[in-house]
């Protein structure tokens, strides 16, 4: 073929490959944008059917709408009670009246708020044990306040940010919105910032750890716009499996998967330049250099995303859908980032050797370069595995023992859940509310255990429900239906999430007993129903993940020794990283706890990520062993290649993960300090010190049972 024709085709693929990321970034860039409007938060929404919380609430549809969305409104003022609850013989309800004037005097944009709640819903009133205020339960219909306006936003945050903003003007009071229909309408609009300020914040640090790397203006631009194409393609495709109903999408899940898209992007695109900067000092052909790239990094680049797919798929196995619905949202995050790593980002390179400026790469010399000279045994990264090389079993003693001693704080991790108001960390007013309520009034009586049974045991259930120390009364609360009726238990104390799950324990113990078909509900059963899932979640999934990545390291490394050192390193890291967050947690930011599934989803992201770098490294180790080094020559040539470039894919890596502590989420900011964490221990200590000393030590056994090990 003609040079001139040659090179017109390959001009022809590299538009048509940029081209089609550009159409890709037209049409999935503005999913990005309604992500949230296929976004579920209700966290009930995520406990399985079977969780007999679940079966309780689509028991009690045949009693009430079962569906309605609590808002509790505190009403506080001097006067409120004695209005709302006047001295003398009640006539029907206590409250009746004032409740009826509160719905009456609201309305949302132009509809009353009296049609947004519930069939047939009646408003109870409780007044403060302090005789401070009342405390409204309006039952707002799911079904229309779950809705979407004319502009696609939900229609619940229209609904309660009337009753915010109407309710003082006829009360003349404090009022506060809490409950599970003003922490949703928070939660929503906390995670609001998820495609402005996360992206915005993530992107900067990127940009400002690559301009420092490359010493390039136009380097990290390519390398960001391959990013924002991956996250395109990635927003896209989560769009429509959600809009569908194929998969479930949180506000958590849509904040990893811009993180996983940035963060894997940059970390592949980073070894992809490197590689490619080498063989432009080799090869006068960009061409002929990028086939030597890929050719070289094809292999640990999918190794890396096979991992970390192989590992969020395990998370399938999970019966919590929360956790479940990450493993398909992050295999496209990762599947994205590998399709614009090695597509977009080699034509982006392939414009011209002008992309580098001004460290522009010449080829000196037609023979091959020794990238390995004099002045690079001088690096900093070849010293250090010289260093290691001399003391490989004390290094590796010194830096497993360091290791593990931070893991010793594990079991301080309070994994055990947290009240809803504490999973907002800035002062929204649904957490000031619950702070109202928890203060002054009674929670047992606006949230009750629910317990549905034959209407032949309900009296019986009552009295011996009643009876138990945790509950304060329990009555028969509805007519009979189909048999059955629900026995109302209230609680003395549910204000936190270990209360309530002790509640809950001796409630459905005691019934079951009384009648092995009933049900118990209601919210602190299913808090108890979602901290029990997750905990048997962690013991399904971590074997799964484990078995998944030792598999795929030894099939890479042709060695079970080598996948196998690997495993246990990244696990012990994982190790340190929780025993150091739980450290942080309860003694520097004073958290309340933690969400149940972070211990879960902190492994899965730090393993499957964590391992790449060893990965990374001890692919190249590999590639020059084959070449005829020994074992603990080819250690320190393939650290004195790839530390730097390694290096800068673990800070990158950990400044994405780190840039979710911008949202106020309890979960996201713990999650971003595990993952972040871990991410550094891989790559200044597991990768630098630990894997090599091991790797020394053991010399070609590592390789067994390879022919190298022979």
């Amino acid at each position: 073929m003609r040079p001139s024709r040659r090179s017109l085709i390959r001009a022809f693929i590299l538009i048509a490959l940029v081209g089609i990321w550009l159409g890709v970034s037209a049409v999935g860039g503005r999913s990005i944008g309604m992500l949230s409007q296929v976004t579920e938060n209700d966290s009930s929404a995520f406990l399985p059917q079977a969780s007999e919380s679940i079966e309780a609430r689509e028991a009690v549809k045949e009693f009430q709408d079962s569906d309605a969305l609590p808002a509790f409104v505190t009403i506080m003022g001097a006067d409120v009670v004695s209005e709302a609850l006047p001295a003398g013989p009640p006539r029907g309800m206590p409250g009746a009246a004032y409740a009826s004037d509160v719905v009456d005097g609201i309305d949302v944009d132009g509809i009353p708020l009296r049609d947004y709640l519930a069939t047939d819903a009646v408003v109870p009133v409780i007044p403060a044990d302090d005789g401070s205020g009342v405390l409204l339960l309006l039952p707002l219909s799911g079904e229309k306040v779950n809705a979407q306006d004319a502009d696609g936003d939900p229609r619940l945050d229209s609904v309660v940010a009337s009753i915010r903003e109407q309710t003082p003007q006829i009360t003349n009071a404090e009022v506060h919105v809490a409950g599970p229909a003003g922490f949703i309408t928070d939660l929503g609009e906390a995670f609001s910032g998820i495609d402005g300020m996360l992206l915005l914040v993530t992107f900067a640090a990127v940009l400002v750890i690559l301009l420092i790397v490359y010493r390039s203006i136009i380097l990290p631009l390519l390398v960001l716009f391959s990013a924002t194409a991956g996250l395109s393609l990635a927003g896209g495709i989560t769009y429509l499996l959600a809009k569908e109903g194929l998969i479930q999408v949180n506000g958590q899940a849509q904040g990893i998967l811009f993180i996983l898209v940035v963060g894997a992007t940059t970390d592949y695109a980073l070894l992809v330049v490197a590689r490619h900067r080498e063989e432009l000092r080799r090869h006068e052909s960009s061409w002929k250099a990028m086939r030597v790239t890929l050719r070289a990094c094809i292999e640990p680049i999918g190794a890396s995303a096979g991992t970390v797919a192989l590992g969020l798929l395990c998370l399938l196995l999970a019966s919590l859908n929360s956790s479940r619905s990450l493993g398909p949202v992050g295999v496209i995050a990762v599947g994205s980032a590998l399709l614009a790593a090695l597509t977009l980002l080699p034509a982006l390179l392939l414009m011209g050797r002008w992309v580098f400026w001004p460290r522009i790469p010449r080829v000196t010399a037609h023979e091959e370069i020794d990238d390995h000279a004099p002045e690079t045994h001088r690096s900093i990264w070849w010293r250090i595995s010289s260093g290691v090389e001399k003391r490989p079993q004390i290094t590796g003693a010194v830096v497993l023992v360091a290791l593990l001693a931070g893991g010793v704080f594990v079991p301080t991790f309070q994994n055990g859940g947290t009240n809803d108001s504490d999973i907002i960390l800035s002062e929204v007013d649904s957490k000031v509310g619950q702070a109202v309520i928890d203060e002054k009034f009674d929670l047992g009586a606006a949230e009750p255990i629910q317990i549905v049974t034959d209407a032949d045991t309900a009296e019986q259930m009552a009295r011996e429900v009643a009876a138990l120390p945790q509950i304060v009364s329990a009555d028969v609360s509805t007519d009979e239906r189909g048999g059955r009726v629900i026995v109302d238990a209230e609680a003395g104390d549910i204000s936190t999430p270990k209360a309530g799950s002790e509640a809950v324990e001796v409630v459905r113990e005691v019934a079951h007993v009384i009648d092995p078909g009933s049900l118990v509900g209601g919210v602190a059963a299913e808090n108890h129903d979602t901290i029990r899932t997750a905990q048997r979640d962690l013991v399904t999934v971590v074997p799964a993940v484990l078995i998944a990545i030792l598999v795929v390291l030894s099939l890479l490394l042709r060695s079970i020794v080598a996948g196998a050192l690997l495993t246990i390193a990244t696990v012990v890291s994982f190790g340190t990283a929780l025993g150091t967050a739980a450290l942080v947690f309860n003694h520097v930011f004073d958290f309340p706890g933690a969400d149940p599934t972070v211990p879960l989803l902190g492994f899965v992201f730090l393993v499957a990520l964590g391992v790449d770098y060893s990965i990374f490294l001890m692919t190249r180790v590999r590639e020059e062993a084959v070449a005829g080094h020994p074992t603990g020559e080819a250690v320190k040539r393939a650290m004195a290649s790839t530390g730097g470039v390694i290096t800068s894919a673990g800070i990158v890596l950990a400044a994405t993960f780190a840039a979710l502590a911008v949202l106020p989420i309890l979960f996201l900011a713990q999650l971003a300090f595990i993952v972040s964490f871990g991410v550094l221990v891989d790559t200044f200590i597991v990768r630098t010190l630990l894997v090599p000393a091991w790797t020394f030590g053991l010399g070609r056994r590592v390789w067994w049972p390879s022919r190298l090990a022979q």
